[in-house]
């Protein structure tokens, strides 16, 4: 059971980024999949959940970032819009593994894939 974060880069104010999540060894679909995001020294932020079709959001990242999923690839993806310096950070996705497991019911995620440096810097 694996997940891959990748897709980052570097950005200027105001730009974009797509970032992908890539599941391997379990369905990602009828799953709790979220975002999350770290920068050294201050602790997890969570970003954004995904479950069926139903998504969430920090208030920091509502309106510009938008989180979708595919489930023929077994993906899923965070498109992050208007990138500020602010959102420079480590992003990862992590899944609660539990088939039926929802964003709004407590989702417990306990498998997390490495993560992919954002960095918003002119």
């Amino acid at each position: 059971v694996q997940l891959q974060a990748s897709g980052g880069g570097l950005v200027q104010p105001g730009g974009s980024l797509r970032l992908s999540c890539a599941g391997s060894g379990f369905t990602l679909d009828h799953r709790a999949i979220g975002w999350f995001r770290q920068v050294p020294g201050k602790e997890r932020e969570w970003v954004s959940c995904i479950s069926d079709d139903s998504t969430y959001y920090a208030d920091s990242v509502k309106g510009r970032f938008t989180i979708s999923g595919d489930r023929a690839k077994n993906t899923v993806y965070l498109q992050m819009n208007s990138l500020q310096p602010e959102d420079t950070a480590v992003y990862f996705c992590a899944a609660d593994r539990r088939y039926g497991s929802s964003c709004s019911a407590g989702p417990e995620f306990g498998s997390r894939g490495q993560g992919t440096q954002v960095t918003v810097s002119s």
